[in-house]
C-alpha cells in the first residue's frame, strides 16, 4: 500500500500514536502531499518550535520509503472533478484538502486522515 499523510496524521506520528505508527510502517511508501508540507511549515512558522519540528520533517522527509506529491496538470484535473463534485454535493471542504485529495486519488494512495471532510470523497482509498 502507498500511504499518504494528511497534516494530522504527520502530527499523530510525530506524537507516537501506535495506530499512526503501524499504518506507517506496513505501507510500501509513504507520500507527503506538497499541501501538507505547507501546512505543516505554516504551523512551524507561527510556532515556538519552528526549527526544531523542521529538523524531524526533513529526518522523516529523508526517509528512503518517503516521497513528496508535488501538483502537475493532472493534479489539476483531479482537483477540478472533487471541486466540483463537492459542489454539487453542497459539501464544500477547505481548499487546501481539495488538493491533498486529488494528489493522492492521482498517486493511487490510502490517505491516512482525521479530518471528516474526506468522507465527503468516496472514490478516496482511506485504511
Amino acid at each position: 500500500m502507498k500511504l499518504a499523510l494528511d497534516t494530522n496524521a504527520y502530527r499523530r506520528f510525530v506524537d507516537g500514536d501506535k495506530d499512526v505508527l503501524d499504518c506507517i510502517q506496513l505501507a510500501e511508501q509513504v507520500a507527503m502531499p506538497a499541501p501538507v508540507l505547507a501546512e505543516l511549515r505554516a504551523g512551524f512558522a507561527l510556532g515556538t518550535r519552528g526549527l526544531r519540528n523542521e529538523a524531524v520533517l526533513s529526518r522523516f522527509l529523508d526517509a528512503p520509503r518517503v516521497e513528496i506529491l508535488v501538483c502537475d496538470e493532472q493534479t489539476t484535473l483531479a482537483y477540478a472533478q472533487l471541486f466540483a463534485q463537492l459542489r454539487r454535493q453542497g459539501t464544500p471542504i477547505p481548499i487546501n484538502d481539495v488538493w491533498i485529495a486529488a494528489l493522492a486519488i492521482q498517486h493511487r494512495c490510502t490517505l491516512l486522515t482525521f479530518d471528516a471532510d474526506f468522507d465527503h470523497l468516496p472514490q478516496l482509498a482511506r485504511p
